[in-house]
Order: structure tokens, then sequence, then C-alpha cells
């Protein structure tokens, strides 16, 4: 694990670090926020490099054609906002930077349930769908702290041209080894099996994870995937598990249409046709304490995981 990440337990301030890391490293990156600089930690580059931070305001529509305009100039900007309200942006997202193919990465912050204190407002569960539709916009969601700070550094090196990266807020349990190299476009296969394959990408791995020693001890050999690129999508991989395991169970912090199980079928649809099932968000969330809560309530906790992937066996 570099060492700038220990004690580093939350996913966004790994993404903090790591624009930390490329300010030393590039003079040509540019952070910008639309007024939520403490809470993406895109504040520890303004202090560090206050010459190369713009504050543009809550107008996230401005901070993408801002953003589109230091591509244009040769630099290579970082907009970070709250994945919800990034969306505001999508029209200009679509015309001023992917529809030109721009250098420019997103970083939207509190995806999913994740702001659960914020309430239904403030989580985003639509957000994959909307950027993987766009022709040049690759989507990256880290799975935990180390992975995201690496997918950030190698993803500045070998991806010239709009990517989004999904990040959650605080909850985040390691499931990565924080010594593997993170390679994009590449499906990360965090446990391997037989029975069924348990396809997810986020801080949820943490529930498919427990989901599948739960499955486990009820004999079910389950392969667990972390997609970490939901576009562009891991297309081979995918097949292989699909092949091997006849079953793919697609576990995602999202709406199921559009999103990561969208992106599966349609894959395997073409490839490989298998049954895939998706337990994703039932609908809004709310106001609650605890991403868990959320997770509850959507059956998205590995008991709830686990139980679904049984009921689906059971009927064959």
């Amino acid at each position: 694990m570099p060492s700038e990440l220990r004690g580093v337990t939350r996913i966004r301030d790994a993404v903090g670090k790591a624009l930390l890391f490329l300010g030393d490293a590039d003079p040509d990156v540019v952070v910008l926020t639309a007024d939520v600089a403490r809470s993406t930690r895109t504040s520890w580059f303004a202090e560090k490099f206050p010459e190369r931070f713009v504050n543009i305001g809550i107008s996230e529509q401005d901070m993408v054609g801002f953003a589109a305009g230091l591509a244009l100039a040769g630099k290579k900007p970082y907009a970070a906002a709250f994945a919800m309200f990034m969306m505001r942006a999508w029209e200009q997202i679509r015309n001023s930077i992917d529809r030109m193919n721009l250098d420019v990465k997103l970083l939207a912050t509190h995806s999913g349930f994740s702001d659960h204190g914020d309430g239904a407002s403030h989580q985003s569960l639509e957000d994959i769908a909307l950027m993987r539709v766009l022709h040049n916009m690759a989507v990256v969601v880290p799975a935990d702290p180390p992975q995201a700070y690496k997918a950030l550094l190698r993803v500045h090196e070998e991806v010239r041209g709009p990517v989004y990266f999904r990040i959650g807020r605080d909850y985040s349990p390691q499931v990565t080894d924080p010594g593997a190299e993170y390679r994009f476009g590449e499906l990360e296969l965090l446990r391997d099996g037989s029975d069924v394959a348990l396809v997810s990408a986020g801080p949820i791995l943490s529930q498919v994870v427990e989901a599948a020693e739960l499955l486990r001890r009820e004999g079910v050999d389950a392969a667990v995937a972390n997609m970490h690129t939901v576009k562009p999508l891991d297309e081979h991989g995918l097949e292989k598990l699909a092949r091997r395991t006849g079953l793919v169970i697609v576990v995602e912090e999202h709406f199921p249409r559009g999103g990561l199980f969208g992106a599966v079928a349609e894959a395997l649809a073409q490839r490989y046709p298998v049954p895939i099932h998706p337990v994703a968000a039932k609908g809004y969330g709310h106001s609650a304490r605890s991403v868990l809560d959320l997770y509850r309530e959507h059956g998205l906790l590995a008991q709830s995981i686990a139980s679904r992937v049984l009921e689906i066996l059971a009927r064959g």
C-alpha cells in the first residue's frame, strides 16, 4: 500500500491523496470544484497548489465548461462534485467534453446511497446509466481506498479522454489487495467459484464478498468479480465467468436499468447468453443514520444477497 494511504479508511480521502500526488507529478493538473472542496477533499489540493485550483461555485454546468476550456488549452483538469449534482451538467458533459473527446476527469463523490444523511435528493442511483451511454466516456467505480488511489494514478497515465470516477463518501471497507496492480478495463476476480458469478463494483463489494462466504457455508461455490471499470467493460473476462458458472448475479448500489446490470446483460446477450439477475436499488432512498440502514431496506446486505442467490438457484 502506498505510504500516503496509511490510516486512510474513507474512499474520498484516498481521492484527495491521489490528487496531491498528481499535483506534484504533473504541473498540468488543475482541480475544479462546485463549492464542495471540503466534502470532496479537493481542499487538500487547494492548500498545496492554490494557483491550480478553482472553486467555480454552485454551478456544475459552468464547472464542466471551464474544465473543457482548460483541456483545450492543454491542461489536465479534474472536476469534482457530488455525483447527484454532477448530473445537472449532463448536457455540458455530452456536448463540451464527450463529443469532442476531451481529456477531462470527472470526480463524482457521495455516489449511490453513501450520502445517507442528506436523503434521496443527494443520493445518486442513475449516474452510471447516464455516463455509460456517452460515446467516449469511460466509467470507473473503485471498490475501496487503495483501489481508488491506484485507479486515479493509472488512468492519469494511460487514458487520454473523458473518464467518470464514481466515488462513495465514507463507507468503503477494504476488499482488494493493496499490493495488487490496478488494471484499467480488466475485471478483478476477488474470489473464484463454479456455481454462480457475483458481479459488482464499488463499496457494496464488501457485502458481496461476505455473501459469498455465507453461500459457501450453504454449499454454493460463488465467484466474486470486481467490475471496477464499467466502461470499457471486460467482456472477455465476463464471458469466461459466465461459461464457468452458467449463472450471473449483478449486485449494485444503483437502479438496475442502465447501470452495471444493464452493461453485463448487454455484453453477455451478444457473447454467451446465460441467466442474469439484478440485486439493486428498489427505489429512491431517504435520510438514514448509516448507509447500512439503506442497504438493509433495499436488500443489499450480505444476508439478503445470499438469500436471493439461494432463491434463484432453488428455482433452477
